[in-house]
């Protein structure tokens, strides 16, 4: 089968199935419907598990008779991927709208604050 590259556009249950694989590691179908809220039946979950894989997000080893699923990219790189396409699809590619947007939307502490800062002096110096 000839996979596509990942793409960032995921339902918010392939969301759910791909937190679930990041944060074990790997995990087959009955690990994944287990630890999902409210799940859908196992074969509804085999089947987005072959749908992420097919969109290029998953890859699967064999276990005997079971596939034990793997993501196929780090979760910090698919995370920077998907937040691209967010500030691409709703701020028109502008950090600063992006940014300016969750500033609005969160309470930061003075630690966060000086956080920050610190994160904007380094840019500022390395030249982004």
């Amino acid at each position: 089968m000839s996979k596509r590259p990942a793409s960032p556009s995921l339902s918010r249950r392939e969301r759910q199935l791909m937190d679930i694989v990041y944060e074990r590691g790997r995990a087959t179908a009955a690990e994944v419907a287990a630890a999902l809220p409210d799940p859908p039946s196992y074969s509804a979950v085999r089947a987005m598990l072959r749908i992420l894989e097919t969109k290029g997000h998953l890859r699967h080893e064999a276990d005997g008779v079971r596939y034990v699923y793997l993501p196929t990219v780090p979760r910090d790189q698919a995370s920077r991927s998907a937040l691209r396409g967010l500030v691409r699809t709703f701020f028109d590619g502008s950090t600063t709208q992006a940014v300016a947007a969750l500033l609005d939307q969160s309470r930061l502490s003075d630690a966060e604050l000086e956080r920050l800062a610190h994160l904007i002096d380094e840019a500022r110096k390395e030249g982004r």
